[in-house]
């Protein structure tokens, strides 16, 4: 008597794992930018906030402020955002105004364009 060994041959196998790799060669590209497309929305509601904190402390004062410390110091933001492209929060730009001293505006410090072909620096 013979018994049947029970499993899969070697070509089945070869089927599913080249099925695997054609459904994960068309996800991971698409993952990939969807996760760029967040980092780019959150750089966008940081940039928001911090502008908005900066004007909101020159209404107030009627002059800018030193640098972002500053408005975590005065309550105006609880703490300086992360740069999501950098990860960091100490790599943001702080824009002069164009007489005087203190910080205006803000950009990313972040190296590179977003998905739009727009210079991080730019935003």
């Amino acid at each position: 008597m013979k018994s049947k060994a029970n499993g899969f041959t070697l070509v089945e196998l070869l089927v599913v794992l080249a099925i695997i790799a054609t459904l994960l060669a068309l996800a991971a590209p698409r993952y990939f930018q969807h996760v760029e497309r967040s980092k780019e929305a959150v750089l966008r509601e940081n940039l928001a906030t911090m502008r908005n904190a900066i004007d909101q402390y020159h209404a107030d004062t009627g002059r800018w402020p030193e640098n972002l410390a500053t408005l975590v110091d005065k309550r105006y933001l609880r703490a300086v955002p992360v740069d999501p492209i950098t990860e960091r929060n100490d790599t943001w730009l702080e824009v002069p105004p164009n007489e005087g001293s203190g910080v205006q505006d803000v950009h990313s410090g972040a190296e590179g364009a977003g998905l739009d072909g727009t210079p991080y620096a730019e935003w």
